[in-house]
């Protein structure tokens, strides 16, 4: 693969353009907010907000909660916030096809960013007024729907076409995401339960435009989109016809996410029958006989984003020293591999469920090797699948594109819970392994696809860019 000389053109900073620096706090500040929002959301409306004496007062609670019950029949509290909660989290991953779209045709991707961005910090500051709660979410999704396409496509625009580093850019942009994963529920949720669930959400705000002002700073060292190029030229770009291979680069993006919904759908298991098997089938003893502190069923859930940190330089490494022998794996048969680990460490979780039976408890050391494969697994596709459409998709519609692409995670995260409704039903050893079954079928499909789709994956790699040079430009206005 062709190496860009980019490095010896713009700004660095570990290797890399500095403006990546810069998407990664962003990204990082727009990840705090919305996982700091979602780790407290369900239980304000539990606790608060559907209470008598409060839920009378919230704008359009009745013509909502009607509709709801017009589809599913009467709602008790927890029910309705329940399907609140996932009518909310489907949406913000279904909104970026839209976001993506009118940044592609009308407002470029730094407007867009800058827009979603502030729709966004406002929803967070509108949740704190009871009253005004669905116009918060509502604020929410549009402007996750802006922000979250148009912010990953940017990272690929610091590179040439055919940079190898890319792939590895884009895992240092994933540890952005995984650090406010991690810090949103120790601030916002402690906030949330020990002062109030308003200021949890006020403390999301106050990240985003944090976030907000960042991207702002970061203009300065971040090329300019593709229409804003073409709007400095006088030219329509934005109307150029795509090509028969732009349609065979889009069609090929197309035929993945299927099997990458298939990955989400066994990822998603982690925060539904991962957390019920750390909760309930866990020996969660920290040294028994020694020191008898309990672990708390929670904390499993911080074992992943840890080790997201912890493993991200290692994979970088890694993935430089292939390249420097020109032994890095194709992008497609790197997510084939991530596949095919996340199905490894569902049989590994099969094997433990049948050493300890039906009645037992694991150690929870245990936990650690399924989650080590599982993460190396998440490694090897997340990150690099946003990678790919940056490299593969046409520039006419990248944004689009990228919103695509987050239509496999809304995809996945719908049907997982009904895959988790097996749990109470099935015995875990072969739930486990039923759910193993699902990543391995993605890798198969993934694998299979991937000579038939290298030419026209490597064929994108080395197409130039039209006008001024993406990686070497810089523009001080959005």
């Amino acid at each position: 693969m062709a190496t860009s000389d980019t490095a010896d053109k713009t700004p660095q900073l570990f290797g890399h353009p500095r403006g990546l620096t810069y998407l990664f706090s962003t990204e990082m500040a727009e990840r705090f907010s919305y996982y700091g929002m979602a780790a407290i959301l369900l239980f304000y409306m539990t606790e608060e907000l559907l209470k008598p004496g409060v839920v009378e007062h919230v704008l359009c609670y009745g013509a909502i909660k009607g509709a709801f019950e017009s589809i599913a029949g009467p709602l008790n509290t927890d029910r309705f916030a329940a399907d609140l909660y996932g009518i909310y989290t489907g949406l913000v991953y279904l909104t970026p096809v839209f976001g993506g779209y009118i940044a592609d045709r009308f407002w470029g991707q730094r407007y867009t960013v800058i827009l979603g961005g502030i729709l966004m910090a406002a929803g967070e500051f509108v949740l704190t007024q009871n009253s005004l709660f669905f116009l918060g979410l509502l604020l929410l999704i549009v402007g996750n729907g802006f922000f979250k396409p148009n912010i990953a496509t940017q990272v690929g625009n610091l590179y040439k076409p055919g940079d190898s580093r890319i792939d590895r850019a884009y895992s240092v942009f994933y540890v952005g995401i995984n650090i406010g994963a991690t810090l949103a529920p120790l601030i916002c949720g402690t906030l949330g339960e020990e002062v109030g669930w308003h200021w949890g959400f006020f403390a999301a705000g106050v990240g985003l435009s944090l976030g907000v002002l960042v991207y702002l700073f970061a203009l300065r060292t971040l090329p300019p989109d593709r229409l804003t190029r073409a709007r400095r030229e006088n030219k329509a770009a934005v109307r150029e016809k795509l090509t028969k291979q732009d349609w065979k680069a889009i069609i090929a993006l197309i035929v993945l996410i299927v099997p990458i919904s298939l990955f989400w759908m066994a990822y998603q298991q982690q925060p539904i029958t991962i957390a019920l098997w750390a909760r309930d089938f866990t020996n969660r003893t920290f040294i028994p006989g020694v020191i008898d502190t309990t672990l708390p069923a929670t904390w499993a859930q911080s074992i992943n984003p840890i080790m997201i940190f912890a493993f991200t330089p290692l994979i970088i490494w890694w993935w430089g020293r292939q390249a420097s022998r020109k032994r890095e794996p194709s992008t497609v048969l790197k997510m084939a591999m991530g596949c095919a680990l996340q199905a490894v460490s569902f049989v590994l979780m099969a094997g433990v469920a049948a050493l300890t039976g039906p009645n037992g408890r694991a150690f929870w050391l245990w936990l650690i090797p399924f989650f080590t494969i599982y993460t190396f697994g998440e490694l090897y596709l997340s990150p690099i699948g946003l990678a790919l459409v940056a490299r593969v998709a046409p520039k006419q519609v990248l944004s689009l594109m990228m919103g695509l692409w987050y239509i496999a995670t809304f995809v996945g995260n719908s049907f997982a819970g009904f895959v988790g409704s097996y749990w109470d039903i099935m015995a875990k050893p072969q739930f486990f392994l039923m759910v193993a079954v699902i990543p391995a079928v993605a890798a198969v499909i993934i694998w299979l696809f991937d000579r038939p789709l290298r030419s026209i994956i490597e064929s994108r790699m080395t197409i130039p860019v039209p006008g001024p040079d993406l990686a070497t430009e810089k523009q001080t206005a959005p």
